[in-house]
């Protein structure tokens, strides 16, 4: 099999179709997972390349609201349809839809944005807390001895270099059991400079670990028996220029679960503590037994 860190460009190619129709419409392949279903952020990151597509070069996608609706199959083509809502003297507005054999995946809500000056602050993070991604363990230093178990080549054959400076819970959840986490992550080979790539990029690694928090607080692993998990929902808001070829700082936190939902958002900072970008996300997440001590 091809060794899928090479291919982060290839995740997220989009081919035109004949179609003729009012909208505009473009094909995509989803990639392989272990457990049978297309990946969320795959499908995401590519609803933002075909909005993309459809708008002036000079705007940038600065805010996305998407829902996922139905799971995607691994041997099936996604067609993605675009809805040019609207466009201004700034802002552009496109609606993606994402369909398998006629029925929606994914339904999403993008905006754009041609550049512009005005007001500026933010919070900067005191990255001094966190330790430098070099003195991190990779997931293949971590998890490689296992990697002929189908799950430990899902977490170790990424197209991302990402490094928990917590242990990660893949396979338990040592330590305290708190709603927050952070991890460095960027790509492992070079990205083209196209501003919109890593945009779309850093939303599909965003659906990694986004709900973690909350099977941290809980101490849930990702191999608890019985856990059914899916993302119901994601929004993403983009502040700053960043490169996903560099290191960026993913904190997270749950602030709440209940229902079989939990929601977790997250803020993503360059290595000076830039903040860039910041998100949200909805998940189901259902265990049959919830352990003690929660």
């Amino acid at each position: 099999m091809t060794d899928p860190r090479n291919n982060i460009a290839q995740f997220l190619r989009l081919d035109d179709t004949d179609a003729r129709t009012d909208e505009d419409i473009f094909l995509g392949q989803p990639m392989h997972t272990p457990y049978g279903r297309a990946f969320g952020g795959q499908v995401l990151a590519q609803a933002i390349m075909a909005a993309a597509r459809t708008v002036q070069a000079d705007r940038l996608i600065h805010s996305m609201h998407g829902y996922f609706l139905r799971p995607g199959d691994l041997n099936t083509s996604m067609t993605f349809a675009v809805d040019r809502i609207y466009d201004g003297r700034s802002f552009s507005t496109r609606r993606t839809q994402a369909y398998q054999a006629g029925n929606p995946m994914l339904s999403l809500i993008a905006s754009f944005q041609s550049e512009d000056s005005g007001i500026e602050h933010h919070v900067p993070l005191d990255i001094a807390r966190f330790p430098e991604p070099e003195s991190l363990p990779t997931l293949e230093q971590r998890y490689g001895q296992i990697e002929d178990n189908p799950f430990a080549d899902w977490v170790v054959q990424r197209p991302f270099d990402i490094r928990h400076t917590e242990s990660p819970i893949f396979l338990s959840v040592e330590g305290e059991h708190v709603a927050h986490q952070a991890e460095w992550v960027r790509s492992i080979s070079p990205l083209p400079d196209d501003p919109t790539f890593h945009r779309a990029a850093l939303a599909y690694v965003s659906d990694y670990s986004i709900l973690e928090p909350i099977y941290r607080r809980h101490g849930i692993s990702w191999i608890t028996t019985g856990l059914r998990t899916a993302s119901l929902d994601h929004a993403m808001w983009f502040h700053r220029p960043f490169r996903l070829d560099e290191w960026l700082l993913f904190v997270t936190e749950s602030p709440t679960a209940q229902g079989g939902r939990g929601l977790s958002t997250g803020k993503v900072y360059t290595r000076d503590g830039l903040h860039v970008a910041s998100l949200a996300q909805e998940g189901m997440v259902r265990v049959p037994t919830v352990p003690s001590g929660t």
